[in-house]
């Protein structure tokens, strides 16, 4: 009887270095002056401090702000398309915009990918989404693990984690505890449905009406599949503008990411006692996506709102007089952000009118 071998029991040992050995390149295109490599080291080196000819920075109390996330079942887009090079994008960008609302700096990520079968070509594509995003986010791709479990996940298919770790002095966190009636409520704008919902939105596409991925949307531009794998946008770019130019006054009293739970599920985890938020649905328009979802599962209004962004991926609370200023600055950054409402007394409640 001949030996079993790993390779038997369905792991190859050789295609998953040669693999993970050949992304290395790809990970160094995000690298900074603070990374310190290591080849072949069992964890990722990051200097808080540096000093160089070009760049300096010295902290005095450095609060480490971190955050893991993933794709949820987004994912099933992504292996009914067979197409991967997006759905990185939106692993770094659950969790480097979660990260931003306290007002951090992403330092670095880190991935996780899990699969019954190392396959290249199509874990090439999402290492490939993750490097974009981590270049977008301004953050570098430190490491991470690539796991070959047979029996355990579908073929074909894989699943995502991310893990984001970010940096803000501890006197200027962003925690929410100054906002106050007559405050300002600034909405940016999302991409879409970002990356939360597919489980409702699977349902209504491809189970209750049949559609397939490629079918062509006239309202959307572009096919079904195209438009639920668009990726969730990264704000570190536009955020980093704002709190870089504001660095004395305390403007930005808080940042809310909206993702699963929607409005009223989000903008309450900031607000301090004795203040609720009032949101002014007709300020913007969103999304077709959200419609056609709307109209083709006959969900309440109230539901889209608690579980969609609807059209807001950030919601910052800014003080009163300055939200024009902040929105110019926003869109010279390319980000569009209109006023959605304001912060009213009441009991931590976010009310829609």
């Amino acid at each position: 009887m001949s030996p079993t071998s790993y390779k038997d029991a369905g792991v190859d040992l050789s295609t998953k270095e040669a693999f993970t050995g050949d992304i290395h390149s790809d990970m160094r295109k995000t690298f900074g002056p603070r990374v310190i490599e290591s080849p072949g080291g069992f964890g990722g080196l990051f200097s808080l401090h540096y000093d160089n000819r070009l760049f300096k920075k010295k902290y005095r109390q450095p609060v480490l702000v971190a955050s893991a996330d993933g794709v949820g079942t987004k994912l099933k887009v992504a292996f009914m398309m067979d197409k991967h090079d997006t759905i990185g994008i939106d692993l770094v960008a659950m969790c480097v915009n979660d990260i931003l609302t306290l007002g951090a700096d992403p330092l670095f990520f880190l991935d996780y990918i899990g699969s019954s079968k190392v396959e290249p070509s199509r874990l090439r594509g999402v290492i490939n989404g993750i490097v974009a995003g981590c270049l977008e986010a301004e953050c570098a791709l430190l490491g991470g693990e690539t796991a070959e479990m047979p029996g355990f996940y579908h073929s074909k298919e894989y699943d995502l984690a991310g893990f984001a770790v970010g940096v803000k002095e501890k006197k200027n966190l962003i925690l929410g505890k100054t906002i106050e009636p007559g405050d300002a409520v600034v909405g940016l704008l999302s991409d879409g449905l970002h990356s939360n919902g597919f489980s409702l939105v699977r349902k209504i596409f491809f189970e209750e009406q049949e559609w397939p991925v490629g079918k062509k949307v006239d309202e959307l531009g572009c096919t079904l599949g195209e438009e639920l794998l668009r990726p969730t946008r990264i704000y570190t770019k536009p955020l980093k503008k704002i709190l870089g130019h504001y660095k004395v006054k305390r403007v930005i009293k808080g940042i809310v990411h909206i993702t699963g739970g929607g409005f009223p599920g989000n903008i309450p985890r900031i607000l301090p006692p004795g203040t609720s938020v009032m949101i002014e649905k007709k300020n913007w328009t969103p999304h077709p996506i959200f419609k056609l979802v709307k109209e083709l599962g006959s969900i309440p209004e109230k539901e889209m709102f608690e579980v969609f962004n609807m059209g807001i991926g950030m919601v910052l609370i800014v003080k009163g007089y300055y939200e024009d200023s902040i929105i110019r600055m926003l869109r010279s950054e390319g980000q569009e952000a209109v006023i959605i409402g304001e912060v009213v007394a009441g009991n931590r409640k976010v009310k829609l009118v």
